[in-house]
């Protein structure tokens, strides 16, 4: 087989996912990108070009800045302690000790439930004066909160059942990664008379990074993805303290049938979405090993 019927060949096996990548990525995105600058057809009256009006509006709109601020908050909120408890639940699963496979089950049992049942599970328990949390605050004779009606709860409220079910899943990514890790390595710096926490620190992770890398944009799409929990638990309240992005493009798309505007705010977004993993690539290329 000569050099271009080689460069065919190959480029037929690409073609199914080039083209499923174009239709459900690379075209919505730029489609997205065009109808920002267009008004919201409604009736018989077709949208009509208004250019940057839509962003106009939504540099004056303060519901979306405090949904943009509630968001940022959420990821950094979420991304780091998600990361760090699936990284000690991989590293304590991972050790030799008796029953681990049930261990295992359980912290990876949260992933595999649906978002919505997650969401009415925690919805008891932070239900006031009946729920699992309070009955247990009332053990201690203490008074119950109202988690998800408080404009300072109802927040960091989301955030909990956040963690609560990504953590199991990046375990997965960890517990991966260090069964991949040679012993002679941890041996080896034991006799060296390294600490633990000098192997942790100097072997163990910088070997870990891509995988770190890997769970780091991962947990940066879900904090800018949710909108289920927020549904079902807040929608959005009290006051708009638990309203995220995507929730708000929801809710502008959905129920005020807006879609100009929505797409405009789709736009902001995604160049969040793709600064911060820009952001995130080059910061951590220089720490990550692949070999």
């Amino acid at each position: 087989m000569d050099r271009n019927a080689k460069a065919v060949h190959g480029w037929l096996l690409l073609l199914p996912a080039m083209v499923l990548l174009v239709a459900f990525t690379h075209y919505p995105a730029i489609s997205t990108l065009w109808h920002s600058f267009f008004s919201t057809p409604k009736g018989r009256r077709p949208a009509v070009f208004v250019g940057l009006d839509n962003y106009q509006a939504m540099r004056d709109d303060p519901v979306f800045w405090q949904a943009l601020w509630n968001n940022l908050w959420f990821a950094l909120g979420t991304i780091p302690t998600s990361v760090a408890i699936a990284l000690v639940m991989a590293l304590w699963v991972n050790r030799g000790l008796a029953g681990r496979g049930f261990l295992r089950l359980a912290y990876f049992t949260p992933t595999v439930l649906p978002m919505v049942a997650v969401a009415n599970i925690w919805l008891f328990f932070y239900t006031p004066q009946y729920g699992l949390i309070a009955q247990f605050l009332h053990g201690f004779g203490l008074s119950g909160i109202n988690w998800l009606g408080s404009r300072e709860t109802a927040l960091p409220a989301l955030m909990m059942v956040s963690v609560w079910k990504e953590a199991g899943f990046f375990m997965i990514f960890y517990l991966a990664a260090l069964q991949s890790v040679s012993p002679s390595l941890r041996e080896a710096a034991l006799l060296e008379g390294a600490s633990r926490w000098q192997y942790f620190r100097r072997v163990l992770w910088p070997l870990l990074m891509p995988t770190t890398l890997f769970v780091l944009i991962n947990a940066l799409i879900n904090a800018f993805r949710l909108v289920d929990h927020v549904v079902v638990m807040t929608r959005g309240g009290p006051d708009n303290a638990s309203t995220l992005l995507l929730f708000y493009i929801f809710q502008v798309g959905f129920s005020f049938w807006d879609t100009a505007y929505a797409a405009t705010l789709t736009v902001v977004l995604l160049i969040v979405l793709g600064l911060t993993a820009l952001l995130k690539f080059r910061w951590l290329d220089k720490r990550t090993h692949y070999q």
